[in-house]
């Protein structure tokens, strides 16, 4: 499991080839997320590209009941990108 400052990771929801998906609870305001990060301790520079690019892409969807991605960070090697539900 992972360990991420300020979220309570509560589950595994899903394993991919690439990605890693948990749920968590932001400690801050006790919102629901969902943790997503890539799987390869190691990640190619062309792996990296595509999920900045990602979070970047799902970052300007401004749409009500679409996934909201609020922040995006390293852990250890790799990268994290943190995800909730938009609410009025």
């Amino acid at each position: 499991m992972i360990a991420l400052s300020g979220i309570t990771i509560q589950s595994k929801i899903c394993e991919s080839s690439n990605s890693l998906v948990y749920r968590g609870i932001r400690t801050q305001d006790e919102r629901a997320i969902v943790v997503k990060m890539l799987k390869q301790d190691y990640p190619s520079p062309q792996e990296l590209t595509r999920y900045r690019q990602e979070y970047e892409i799902t970052r300007s969807l401004n749409l009500e009941g679409v996934v909201k991605a609020y922040s995006q960070q390293d852990y250890q090697r790799t990268l994290v990108i943190l995800l909730g539900l938009r609410i009025k």
